[in-house]
């Protein structure tokens, strides 16, 4: 290890020599939680505006009438700064809303009680590699990594998540997430909705078994090349999908997409537009009324919520509205008709307001909300030649460009130069050695003596095989530039197009099958190694990832 990297950690002594026992439900794996004491101390020379204990736990919750749920979760302490920083959520398996502002320099400790390794992304966020939570950093049981950096984004939602490699689908399932929302002066000078009117949405889907207990991956590798599909939604760890809010009022909604590989096509019931004035890591220019959004994994949508007009003891209902998907929706709707899911794809209920009180604020909106400076496509030093990242199957193995995940891999296209602007064209296409995948599947069915039926099946989930991948890069924001649909069915384009917002700064666009997607983004401040991945957590657990560089 690395003298800069134990720099990093302050190791916490559990005692004796020998292994510690957990406990631990089917699909988590327990480790030996010994560690020794190296006496590293938070760096005595960061001067932190804002200091949080964030711990990683096992815990309990009832969610349900009967046994309670065993889940994970984290527990936020504020050790020193605002106590508006920290904020928990009532009854819910969710980690605390940590609140910032623009040059705060912020510590947090991040202690593992888990029975595995693990480690802390903060998605979205411009830090140096050491506090971006790389796989290479995870700690075990009994330890503690010292984040340590100053915010230096944007207003803006973002969250954090666990990120160790093969496990990350499984600890965000099982509780670990929080989000993570930063203000700064451009923002506070626009009379944005505020304190009880600023509310978390964030939705996920989950499977619970008759003894209340959380249900995840149990059908096997062809589950997981598909991503985990529940058969229930939940809105902010919690299973009623429930928010009160009050006639006369304006409210802020952050929506956050915490699925693992569930998107959403959301839309009011009754037909009223959404208007979103964010999206991922910024404010929009103005703000935006869409019929529908779709909201790939990891996404965020800032939405503008006005009820003056909504009578108490009134109603409002967000839903997810039908749209083809393509293989994904198809394969999830064979799991449905035999256990109850959601089909994606489907039409069904995401959250129930309840507009059970009067009041009145005077938030107002803006039509013009922050600058958008969009980067120049002009000064890119690659504009007549982007960079290409595929992504498809190949071999059963999902991967990007053919490759699969590395430690600390990186090759000559994944490496970029400090202080430079490129564009990047993301594909979801599965054309690339789709002849050869076959005849390897085939070769690989005769050798087993199967017949044409499965052969037949797996070619279906080989080298053709085109499921949506929401595409997530570390370490900075980009733009939009363009979206090819020229490969794309028609279909399903014509079922999602007035769905996407391209404006803002975003850190996860969504792909969908055949669609590419050309992006601006930046390389600055800090050099190291980061990573550029599909955010359904079952691809990326698969080795849907992979490091870039910034030399």
């Amino acid at each position: 290890m690395s003298a800069e990297k134990m720099d990093r950690r302050n190791f916490i002594k559990l005692g004796g020599m020998g292994a510690t026992v957990f406990i631990a439900w089917p699909f988590l794996t327990p480790l030996n939680g010994v560690s020794e004491d190296n006496n590293k101390k938070p760096n005595p020379d960061f001067k932190p505006d804002l200091d949080i204990e964030l711990t990683a736990k096992e815990h309990e919750i009832s969610l349900y009438q009967g046994r309670n749920t065993r889940v994970w979760m984290f527990e936020g302490n504020l050790l020193s700064g605002d106590t508006e920083s920290l904020e928990a959520l009532d009854d819910s398996y969710l980690g605390p809303v940590i609140r910032v502002r623009k040059g705060q320099k912020t510590r947090i400790r991040f202690q593992n009680q888990l029975p595995e390794e693990s480690i802390v992304h903060w998605h979205g966020m411009h830090v140096p590699e050491e506090d971006d939570g790389h796989p290479k950093d995870v700690i075990r049981n009994g330890e503690t990594y010292i984040y340590e950096f100053e915010i230096m984004n944007r207003a803006g939602t973002y969250w954090f998540h666990p990120h160790p490699h093969g496990r990350t689908g499984p600890q965000v399932y099982n509780g670990l997430a929080g989000l993570f929302i930063v203000t700064d002066e451009e923002e506070e000078k626009l009379n944005l909705p505020g304190g009880e009117f600023d509310l978390p949405v964030v939705i996920q889907d989950r499977t619970i078994d008759n003894r209340n207990q959380l249900v995840y991956l149990t059908r096997g590798r062809m589950e997981r090349m598909n991503g985990f599909l529940g058969n229930r939604i939940f809105i902010n760890g919690k299973p009623d999908r429930k928010l009160s809010l009050k006639s006369g009022c304006k409210y802020r909604l952050r929506i956050l997409n915490g699925s693992n590989s569930r998107f959403y096509k959301l839309a009011w019931e009754d037909g009223t537009p959404l208007v979103i004035i964010g999206k991922d890591g910024s404010l929009l220019d103005s703000p935006k009324s869409k019929a529908y959004v779709m909201l790939g994994v990891a996404e965020r949508v800032d939405v503008w919520l006005d009820l003056t007009n909504r009578s108490e003891g009134s109603q409002m209902t967000l839903k997810s509205l039908s749209f083809s998907p393509g293989m994904m929706g198809m394969m999830g709707g064979m799991r449905g008709r035999d256990r109850n899911n959601l089909p994606l794809g489907s039409t069904y209920e995401i959250l129930n307001i309840n507009i059970d009180k009067t009041g009145n604020n005077n938030f107002e909106l803006p039509q013009r909300l922050a600058e958008f400076n969009k980067i120049d496509p002009a000064i890119a030093v690659n504009r007549d030649n982007p960079r290409t990242f595929r992504f498809f199957m190949r071999r059963m193995q999902w991967t990007i460009n053919g490759r699969t995940w590395e430690m600390t891999g990186v090759t000559e296209e994944e490496t970029v130069k400090l202080n430079t602007t490129e564009i990047w064209e993301i594909a979801n296409t599965g054309s690339w050695g789709m002849e050869n995948d076959r005849k390897w599947m085939n070769g690989r069915w005769r050798r087993r003596g199967r017949g044409e039926q499965d052969r037949n099946r797996e070619n279906m989930m080989g080298g053709g095989m085109q499921m949506p991948h929401p595409f997530h890069i570390h370490h900075l924001q980009f733009n939009i530039l363009e979206r090819d649909i020229s490969g794309m069915d028609s279909r399903i384009w014509n079922s999602v197009k007035d769905g996407f917002i391209d404006e803002g700064w975003q850190d996860t666009v969504l792909l969908m099958p055949g669609m590419k997607v050309k992006l601006i983004m930046r390389f600055e401040d800090f050099k190291g190694l980061f990573l550029y991945h599909c955010h359904n957590l079952e691809h990326e657990d698969m080795g849907m990832m992979r490091n870039f560089k910034i030399e």
